[in-house]
């Protein structure tokens, strides 16, 4: 279990209790994700603010991706609308509720971001999203990345307008990355992200069935990661902008995710059912650099 406090004498950490504080950590353990290990770097009270944030991203997204009816995903995502609700007004009723609100009074979160992020599940939560137009695509990444990203830059300890546009582009960048690197998974899945304007520009079919083979779908992948490198640069110039301390985990993020997409575009997109990874020494290499600055 992660640090809960130095000392006795200390005040906790967020001012949580430390049940509330491992019941949090223990969604991200849970999760079986590297995040845990790259919130790591933070600060206690910066590092469970990311696992709360975390916690909420991980529930209202098992939320859109469980089995059921769209009716009832979304009855159970507006009740999250409402939770969130409750906590900017004062009312906590468990421990993941105690340690958010903390988080949302420490850091100032804004309400808006997290409703934009129970938006973009909802979008998923109503049927597969398949093959969007270009629109629909930016904002479908706006709300489950970008808006994360609004909530992230705070708790790592910058909220200036520089801050909001890493949000803007980084969470742009990993997402569209996301995207490429999950064609054959998503199309299993019945989900198809890529935009449809793209697709049938070069004759594929705007189905996830059709798309996993298309002969087209390389032309289509470097577009989009061309897209995103321009993403990764705008990101890297308004980090520069910010506090230094406050964007390592930034720089982290991002440096993982541009060496994905390079493996990616190495790769190609001939055998997207190939899901491309990083190997332990590189990750290692990657992040030494990207907290070296």
């Amino acid at each position: 279990m992660g640090f809960l406090r130095a000392r006795h004498d200390e005040a906790p950490v967020l001012g949580c209790d430390a049940a509330d504080l491992a019941e949090v950590e223990q969604i991200v353990v849970r999760s079986g994700t590297s995040f845990g290990k790259g919130m790591r770097i933070l600060p206690p009270d910066r590092r469970y603010g990311m696992y709360a944030v975390y916690a909420f991203c991980r529930l209202v997204d098992d939320v859109a991706d469980d089995e059921g009816e769209a009716e009832d995903k979304s009855r159970r995502l507006e009740e999250w609308r409402a939770r969130i609700a409750r906590l900017y007004g004062g009312e906590a009723r468990d421990g993941i509720d105690r340690v958010l609100m903390a988080t949302i009074r420490r850091f100032d979160l804004r309400q808006q971001d997290f409703n934009d992020v129970i938006d973009g599940m909802e979008m998923d939560a109503r049927g597969p999203v398949v093959a969007p137009d270009e629109a629909t695509f930016d904002q479908y990444c706006d709300r489950v990345a970008s808006a994360v990203g609004r909530l992230s830059v705070r708790v790592f300890g910058d909220s200036s307008p520089a801050a909001d546009q890493v949000a803007y582009h980084l969470g742009r960048a990993l997402q569209i990355t996301n995207i490429l690197r999950d064609v054959a998974e998503d199309a299993r899945l019945g989900r198809l992200y890529l935009p449809r304007d793209l697709l049938e520009r070069f004759d594929i079919t705007p189905k996830p069935s059709a798309v996993v083979h298309a002969s087209r779908l390389e032309q289509v992948g470097r577009i989009l990661a061309a897209r995103a490198h321009d993403h990764f640069r705008a990101a890297a110039a308004a980090m520069a902008q910010c506090d230094r301390t406050a964007m390592r985990p930034a720089r982290l993020m991002g440096a993982t995710y541009a060496a994905i997409l390079g493996a990616q575009e190495r790769q190609g997109w001939g055998t997207p059912e190939k899901r491309v990874s990083l190997s332990r020494p590189r990750k290692v290499l990657i992040a030494l650099r990207a907290l070296a600055g």
